[in-house]
């Protein structure tokens, strides 16, 4: 044999044994738990770091590529306090992975509960570079304190890294709430991804949307979804691209001047495929363990799976998670779903005792840190209990969202332009939905004829409630037009929901795609809603009242069937806004209102333009002149017509 073969063998011996008593060492060696702070994976120089929080677990072991799916060869030891962690050096990035917790005879499969990526089809955790949670990064001052001895603080710190777009300030954002599911053109059906979304933000940047509003994209069972199902709540949907995909449209949209809103789902969990439920094996009363109630408060109305918002573990959960949108995916704010089913077992405001005082506190600490972090953060709550506490500021007692979505506004003026009889339109009720506020900043509160709840769930498109009602489609898109009008003049923070403005019709399905064909037979439409937004906006400095937070509904004719209120944020020309509004469909002359200042006030939009949609009657309004004399105890007047079913929007020469 030769020297140099001999070497090699006896190099070959030597790392065999090496190997062997690498085995050896591991065997007799008990594991000790991980040093570094994180949950879930967190890869770092020398491996990963696993952890996970299985408090009734007798033994928990991680098996994934690196083991070659091998039950019982990588232990997790106990941190003494329901954590199990190791550093696994043979582990990497890119690696799947899967806990295997037993609990007495129980040998439980688990899915990372903070798994940032999940692989279809057994559900397999994917190890991902990023956001790490369970780790401060900074110090915040919250009035309501989410801390948990589960992670230290002070092992691993990850600095955060200032974001150069900022968010529009709450009195001029303008949201398109989108489904990326079916918000696609392209060929094929449903679902359709980011991807396809990122093709469209030049649409909607010169349309003059400044934010989008993401239906939920956490990972969900299935390929179809509206997304209120989350079965991983830290993991984004392969169906949709991913988290890679979801960073490149954020990205996108900045560059547009776009702000990316992201709805959250933390009233329930599921339920389907969801691995979260009796995660270590223990539960009470057949329920759904660790992660959530178990007991009468576990029950929402779509499955038993609330969150247990008194486990400490549990709010540190939401918490990250909350963190991962804005830190990881520079995501600019949340729209909390269902936040009525976080603070009351019941969702409504009629059963105090079912009300559950950790689910509020939650939504306070959390709200406390998003402002502290960055004031423009946008902050929503879907609550729909015209409960004004949810948007009063921390301190007197409130939630602390800045915003939320108005059921005093949406369904009277549903009403007002659906109902077929010109007669059954109340004035009244619709002074009282342009009146409405929460509190004492009126955009506080989120006003919209459409959503992806008022489209569906046996509700419809207006122009298809219109037509319906009326039995014939001829003045569903005047009608339509006055709800538009109404939305981007009444004091609040406007929404539309995708496809409304080329008047979408049917109702939401997340089998059915936007038919965008209708965006160029309706190009008119998508102009007068171009223009709308423009005036909200104030992009040509002769509508800032629109911004503003006053609003004088000073004429109210129900049998006329119109009503014309007054916009300013500081007034003058320039800033006042007066908004005419006609519910009849027959045309008015000679129509005298009061003005809050003399001389000339130009149209600054007429709805009524054929150039918007055939079926309009292009009723000409000149420039209006306003003389002394007092009228709807204002101390000027004017004579003006208007065509039916039409809005006018006035202002006087001069920016503001």
């Amino acid at each position: 044999m030769a020297l140099s073969d001999k070497t090699k063998q006896v190099s070959g011996w030597r790392t065999q044994l090496g190997q062997s008593w690498q085995t050896i060492k591991q065997i007799i060696r008990p594991v000790r738990p991980a040093q570094r702070a994180g949950m879930g994976a967190v890869p770092h120089d020398n491996g990963v770091i696993f952890r996970v929080w299985a408090p009734h677990a007798t033994a928990v072991f991680v098996i994934g590529t690196f083991n070659n799916w091998q039950h019982g060869q990588t232990p997790l030891a106990s941190e003494g306090n329901g954590l199990w962690s190791a550093n696994v050096p043979q582990a990497q990035l890119g690696d799947g992975y899967k806990f295997v917790i037993q609990n007495g005879k129980q040998q439980l499969l688990r899915t990372d509960p903070y798994a940032k990526e999940v692989r279809a089809p057994y559900h397999d955790s994917l190890v991902r570079n990023g956001f790490v949670a369970g780790v401060d990064t900074t110090a915040l001052a919250s009035p309501i304190s989410l801390s948990t001895t589960a992670v230290s603080s002070s092992a691993q710190t990850v600095p955060t890294q200032p974001a150069t777009f900022q968010p529009p300030a709450l009195h001029e954002l303008v949201i398109y709430e989108l489904h990326v599911g079916t918000f696609g053109d392209e060929e094929g059906n449903p679902p359709y991804d980011f991807e396809a979304v990122i093709k469209k933000l030049p649409y909607l940047r010169v349309l003059g949307i400044n934010a989008i509003e993401l239906m939920p994209v956490k990972a969900f069972p299935g390929e179809l979804s509206w997304g209120y199902n989350p079965n991983h709540p830290f993991a984004i949907s392969q169906i949709y691209g991913g988290p890679e995909a979801l960073k490149q449209l954020v990205q996108a949209a900045h560059a547009q001047g776009i702000a990316v809103i992201v709805d959250v789902v933390y009233n329930h969990f599921g339920p389907g495929e969801l691995s979260l439920w009796q995660f270590d094996g223990w539960q009470q009363h057949g329920l759904g363990g660790i992660y959530f109630y178990n007991d009468w408060r576990s029950k929402t109305p779509w499955a038993d799976t609330r969150p247990d918002y008194g486990r400490p573990q549990v709010r540190q959960y939401i918490r990250d998670n909350v963190r991962m949108w804005l830190e990881e995916y520079q995501i600019d704010g949340l729209r909390w779903d269902a936040t009525s089913y976080i603070r009351n077992a019941h969702g409504h405001d009629s059963d105090p005792g079912a009300d559950i005082a950790e689910g509020w506190a939650l939504m306070q600490g959390i709200n406390g840190e998003m402002a502290h972090r960055n004031p423009r953060h946008i902050r929503i709550a879907e609550d729909l209990q015209a409960n004004k506490w949810l948007t009063e500021p921390i301190e007197a007692g409130g939630a602390g969202f800045n915003s939320q979505w108005d059921s005093q506004f949406v369904h009277p003026i549903r009403e007002a332009i659906i109902a077929p009889r010109d007669e059954d339109r109340d004035m009244l009720a619709v002074r009282d939905a342009l009146q409405f506020r929460y509190g004492a900043d009126v955009f506080s509160r989120v006003i919209y004829t459409e959503s992806h709840d008022e489209v569906a769930n046996g509700k419809a498109r207006v122009v298809h409630e219109v037509t319906i009602a009326d039995g014939s489609d001829v003045l569903a898109a005047s009608r339509a037009a006055l709800g538009a009008a109404l939305v981007f003049t009444a004091p609040g923070v406007p929404m539309l929901f995708q496809g409304q403005e080329f008047l979408e019709d049917g109702w939401f399905d997340d089998k059915r795609s936007l038919d965008w064909q209708k965006a160029t037979q309706n190009s008119g439409m998508v102009t007068l809603y171009r223009h709308l937004i423009a005036l909200r906006r104030n992009l040509q400095g002769k509508t800032r009242g629109l911004s503003g937070q006053s609003i004088n509904v000073f004429h109210v004719n129900d049998a006329a069937k119109l009503i014309a209120f007054h916009r300013w944020h500081f007034g003058g020309p320039g800033d006042d806004v007066i908004v005419v509004v006609n519910f009849a469909n027959r045309m008015l002359t000679d129509y005298k209102l009061g003005f809050p200042r003399g001389g000339a006030w130009q149209v600054r939009l007429n709805s009524d333009l054929k150039a918007y949609h055939p079926s309009f009657s292009s009723h000409h309004v000149g420039t209006v002149t306003a003389v002394p004399g007092e009228y709807d105890q204002l101390a000027y007047q004017a004579t003006l017509s208007i065509g039916p079913y039409s809005v006018l929007i006035l202002s006087q020469d001069g920016r503001s």
